[in-house]
């Protein structure tokens, strides 16, 4: 048995139309939503009585980002929203992009904050963006 690829990361969020915009506005495209409820989704994650509303969004390549709103039971939140980059768990998304200056821009004038830029040597130009709910989502842009 083989791992072939990773399919998607699941983010669970509050308000999932703005982590929703957030994530289109970098590029990703909406695969689709729908809802889940029920015994067999509450034996698979765990937790019974479940009703969630599921978006998936993919980048170019095929990778996913899986958010969902719980409505029952709700979400439980540890710790603050704009935890910071050195907390224990997942804390960012980080993407290949091209055109980095123009996405920062971008980004920036949506309202979501920058936390920092930086070149990493001649490799990579890097930024980390601060989004909804205080996800973090890093850029890349490969130099040369």
């Amino acid at each position: 048995m083989t791992i072939k690829r990773m399919d998607n990361v699941l983010i669970v969020v509050d308000d999932l139309e703005a982590v929703k915009a957030f994530f289109l506005e970098l590029g990703l495209k909406l695969e689709g939503e729908t809802t889940v409820e029920g015994p067999d989704i509450g034996r698979l994650i765990g937790i019974g009585h479940v009703r969630a509303t599921l978006s998936m969004l993919r980048t170019a390549d095929g990778q996913g980002i899986e958010l969902d709103k719980f409505h029952t039971p709700e979400a439980v939140r540890f710790g603050p929203v704009d935890m910071p980059v050195n907390a224990l768990g997942l804390r960012r998304i980080m993407f290949a992009v091209d055109g980095l200056d123009a996405l920062v821009a971008r980004m920036s004038a949506h309202g979501f904050e920058l936390i920092g830029r930086m070149r990493y040597g001649q490799s990579y130009e890097l930024a980390y963006i601060r989004g909804p709910e205080g996800i973090i989502v890093g850029l890349a842009e490969q130099l040369g």
